[in-house]
């Protein structure tokens, strides 16, 4: 279990702290809904969520299977919807692969990366395509 504690500094602004390390992280509310848009917003929080948990999963496997994915990338696009409520309506990610590997390994990998915890917890209303580039 791993508490993380948010504090509303008002201004739309929230500092939360996690609660293992001490680290904090701001949030602030995005320009197009009220906020000054000077920090990563609760949305953009669940786009980079499922960006660094790919690749955090990906690296996982890779290193039970002797592989080097030093240098892998994943991009994702944050896409809002209005209807019928504000919501995150799409985050597809591109994942960029520094090396070609062997088939059964880039299925290796593929596969860790739709079965993050992240990916996994996303609601099925919203789209998260993966794509794949190797070397």
């Amino acid at each position: 279990m791993v508490e993380i504690t948010t504090i509303y500094n008002g201004q739309f602004r929230t500092t939360a702290t996690h609660g293992p390390s001490g680290g904090t992280l701001i949030t602030d509310a995005p320009k197009d809904n009220m906020g000054k848009g000077e920090a990563f917003s609760p949305t953009d929080l669940v786009a980079t969520a499922l960006a660094t948990c790919i690749l955090t999963t990906m690296g996982i496997v890779a290193q039970r299977h002797n592989l080097d994915i030093t240098g892998a990338t994943a991009k994702v696009t944050k896409e809002m919807v209005t209807t019928p409520i504000r919501r995150i309506g799409r985050l597809p990610v591109t994942v960029h692969m520094p090396r070609k590997l062997s088939e059964e390994d880039q299925k290796r990998l593929e596969n860790a990366a739709h079965t993050c915890p992240v990916h996994k917890s996303l609601h099925t209303d919203i789209e998260a395509p993966i794509t794949f580039t190797w070397g």
